[in-house]
């Protein structure tokens, strides 16, 4: 499991930097997982070189694989609200999320973004009481059968609170834990009221984004399977990439 949060991350324990010692890298691996040994996250670097996530450029010295990783804003509202929760709740697994963060992939763009929060089940009242406790904020839990229109508040931070699925694709930015790209293209298929302004523009966002970043096609169609809209997902990537040829 470790293995994989560090593949899927590999890019913020460079920090801007373009080569890495083995020495500096494991240093950065070991401040994020100080569990792992020097002997394992060896073994991790060599696993990483022979599937193309790190590029040897001479002995003992690493650089990212070249990519156009997705990297979304992260706003105020969002460091401020992943701070809160993760001091209050240090062991449960969540993330944050912005609608506004496919806008760039969309042709209209649309009249109203949202901040949402996406945490474990069993712990999803347990938030979401604690979010609305918070001044200047008013968080709501999301339903398929809500007008997200109630949900307009001139004077408060609104912060929609949803159940996270467990094996979500993930990646930390800044060390906020937000979803992936692969996680919400697949999202936009199924949260049909969160993102309702999508709906009609998904598949010029899905090729707007395969073309324009790296994306993870198996790791996006396993998320998708587990969500049950593998057989739709793939229709789309069909269309984007006969768009291509």
């Amino acid at each position: 499991m470790q293995y994989f949060k560090i593949k899927e991350n590999i890019g913020s324990f460079f920090q801007g930097n373009n080569i890495l010692s083995k020495k500096q890298l494991v240093r950065e691996i070991q401040e994020k997982f100080p569990d792992l040994a020097d002997n394992t996250i060896t073994i991790y670097l060599s696993r990483l070189k022979k599937e193309g996530a790190l590029h040897s450029v001479s002995r003992g010295m690493y650089k990212e694989e070249n990519t156009n990783r997705f990297q979304p804003f992260i706003s105020k509202l969002i460091k401020q609200t992943y701070s809160k929760i993760k001091d209050k709740f240090p062991y449960i697994n969540f993330c944050l999320g912005d609608t506004a963060w496919l806008n760039d992939f969309m042709v209209h763009q649309p009249f109203k973004n949202y901040t949402y929060v996406e945490v474990e089940k069993d712990v999803i009242d347990s938030v979401f009481c604690f979010l609305n406790a918070q001044p200047k904020v008013e968080a709501f839990l999301y339903s398929d059968k809500e007008l997200f229109e109630r949900y307009l508040n001139k004077d408060k931070d609104i912060l929609i609170v949803k159940n996270l699925v467990s094996e979500a694709p993930l990646m930390d930015i800044s060390n906020i834990t937000v979803p992936s790209l692969e996680k919400l293209l697949v999202d936009i298929l199924i949260d049909t009221e969160l993102y309702s302004a999508q709906q009609s523009e998904k598949e010029i966002i899905i090729h707007n984004a395969l073309t324009t970043f790296t994306v993870n096609k198996p790791k996006m169609l396993r998320y998708a399977q587990r969500r049950n809209r593998r057989e739709e997902l793939s229709g789309l990537i069909n269309i984007s990439l006969a768009k291509q040829m």
